[in-house]
């Protein structure tokens, strides 16, 4: 349960209204999750956020389902079950299959593991990975 009471859609008003109106247009769905109408009890954070969001999740270089794994992985490695949800269930409609995530999982797993063992032995990077500019 959150720790504040959620702004639903029908007292949504202003800016926090248009930013609802904007999530549900932006992500093609008809209700606002329950990050936003949590995050609206902060307008300023709502804005911030969704902005960030909506613009790191933008069509780039990166197509939208590698965008939604790459979430999948940070959310699972910070142990998110709230994103690890919704990022999974967004990456299931661009068409990630049980396959790819088994693969995807085994690939956070296997670099939290080597992450863990370089940090704990304090590896020194390599010359030739240390860029010069």
């Amino acid at each position: 349960m959150a720790t504040v009471k959620m702004v639903g859609e029908a007292d949504a008003t202003g800016e926090v209204r248009s930013i609802y109106d904007d999530i549900k247009q932006t992500r093609s769905i008809s209700y606002v999750p329950n990050i936003w109408r949590t995050l609206a009890t902060h307008p300023p954070t709502l804005k911030r956020i969704w902005l960030g969001i909506k613009s790191v999740m933008a069509p780039g270089r990166l197509d939208p389902l590698t965008k939604e794994m790459v979430a999948i992985a940070v959310s699972a490695t910070n142990s998110c079950d709230y994103c690890i949800r919704s990022h999974t269930a967004a990456a299931r409609k661009l068409g990630m299959d049980d396959e790819m995530l088994g693969e995807l999982m085994a690939v956070v797993g296997m670099f939290n593991q080597t992450n863990s063992v370089a940090n704990g032995y304090q590896i020194e990077v390599d010359e030739q990975y240390i860029s010069t500019g």
